[in-house]
């Protein structure tokens, strides 16, 4: 295995993935979507028809770098512990499964604007709005209401990088940071809606960005990494 060409490629697809996901979660639908106002949201997403459905392929690609992710993740920390890398590598193909289920809430208002099924005829265009705006919003809701996967399989992931020896402790750190705050909104959208604010999702972005680059520029410390790797086969020998 080169561990160094699978820390690029995960460096790179760390880089994909936070600048579609970007694009996809954060760029489009505040460019599009007019909180509260379902005819001026309908307005945008007919008159900008084609960034609408870039919003959505850049979540095609975020998902694809996320998937990709799991598996040399799993890879990268399996020999400070296989059964952990594993449970996270799950809740991270678990947190792209629920996000994938709430895009559908994304793009199901092309299908509702067009009203060319028999049953949406039946509505009024302010209906059709409405219901539009009411998708979206679903959309949001639903793909917040699952991120304690993804939070999790960061915990997990942190514990690991804290304890492997060839990646920054740093990283660890940070990245707990950021994987409790998912959690922590995750449970309090449930529990207590008032206090579950964005700025918890953010202590994600400093980890994320900082680990892009330490995996695109440092990589893994090779020999401790072989080290690592052969203590490992020792103990199971």
């Amino acid at each position: 295995m080169n561990v160094q060409r699978y820390a690029r490629i995960a460096g790179v697809l760390f880089l994909l993935s936070l600048i579609a996901g970007g694009f996809g979660e954060a760029y489009v639908p505040s460019k599009l979507i007019v909180s509260g106002d379902a005819t001026a949201t309908a307005a945008n997403i007919r008159n900008f028809d084609f960034l609408y459905r870039l919003g959505f392929a850049g979540f095609l690609i975020e998902s694809l770098c996320d998937i990709t992710l799991a598996l040399i993740l799993y890879a990268l920390l399996k020999p400070v512990s296989k059964e952990l890398s594993l449970l996270a590598a799950f809740f991270g193909l678990m947190a792209a499964a629920t996000f994938a289920f709430a895009e559908l809430f994304y793009f199901a208002p092309q299908l509702i604007i067009r009203g060319s099924s028999s049953y949406l005829q039946t509505f009024s265009p302010d209906q059709l709005n409405a219901l539009v705006l009411l998708s979206l919003k679903f959309y949001g809701f639903a793909g917040m209401i699952f991120t304690a996967y993804y939070g999790m399989g960061w915990i997990v992931r942190s514990y690991l990088i804290f304890r492997s020896g060839y990646l920054s402790r740093f990283l660890g750190v940070l990245m707990a940071i950021g994987g409790v705050g998912f959690v922590v909104r995750n449970f309090a959208l449930i529990l207590a809606p008032a206090y579950a604010s964005d700025v918890l999702l953010m202590l994600m972005f400093p980890g994320g960005l900082i680990m892009t680059v330490w995996l695109l520029w440092k990589g893994v410390d090779v020999p401790k990494w072989n080290a690592k790797v052969n203590a490992v086969s020792i103990g199971g020998a």
